[in-house]
């Protein structure tokens, strides 16, 4: 899929900026923008198609982010699952239409707990996830985790020592929602991962602690 994109992405015309594959777009404009076009043209007295499909796949999109959480850990009642970012993209603190939203919003309906961490959106957050563990450091957040789920991709993200987020957690499950990491950079860091539009779950080998080796 990847490659489809950036040769679609050649062409001038579209251009590869909106091509990588995710779990939907939010934020206060796009959103609405698309759903005043669908009712202006049904006003009109056209079915537009293509929009409905849009909006359809953007929001099947985050059903399916929930769907790969289950088909690793099962049922999620009782599991610990962590969001790497709330706002609807990097470099803001805007939650208006945020995938963090709808994501937290079925796993708290599936019985799950949620923790979730943003560099600078917490504050924003706070009062619209209430159920919600807010964190302030993502590596503390992520300590016994079940399952962690990138939402937005944030360059601080990219910097973490996968390596050891894969040790402090129960279960090392990575859900990229943004295709943030590349499959073999966390299975080599001992994650099972998950991307978006890729092949299906790449899993690593889980390294030893150093604490779990004996001493001489």
């Amino acid at each position: 899929m990847t490659q489809v994109a950036a040769g679609m992405g050649l062409d001038k015309r579209i251009g590869p900026k909106f091509l990588q594959a995710g779990i939907g777009f939010g934020g206060s404009c796009f959103g609405k923008d698309v759903s005043a076009l669908k009712q202006l043209a049904g006003n009109s007295g056209y079915h537009f198609q293509l929009l409905n499909a849009v909006m359809e796949v953007n929001e099947l999109q985050k059903r399916r982010l929930v769907g790969k959480l289950a088909k690793h850990l099962g049922p999620l009642r009782g599991k610990t699952v962590a969001l790497l970012g709330l706002a609807f993209k990097p470099g803001t603190d805007d939650m208006r239409d945020a995938a963090s939203l709808v994501i937290a919003s079925r796993l708290l309906a599936e019985g799950a707990f949620v923790r979730a961490h943003d560099p600078v959106a917490n504050e924003v957050a706070r009062p619209l996830l209430r159920n919600v563990e807010i964190h302030d450091d993502p590596m503390k957040m992520l300590e016994g985790v079940d399952a962690a789920v990138l939402v937005t991709e944030w360059p601080e993200y990219a910097e973490l020592d996968l390596v050891r987020v894969a040790e402090v957690m129960r279960t090392p499950l990575l859900v990229d929602g943004r295709n943030l990491f590349s499959p073999a950079q966390a299975a080599a860091a001992g994650l099972t991962y998950e991307g978006v539009g890729r092949p299906g779950a790449v899993v690593g080998t889980p390294r030893r602690r150093t604490e779990d080796v004996p001493s001489a």
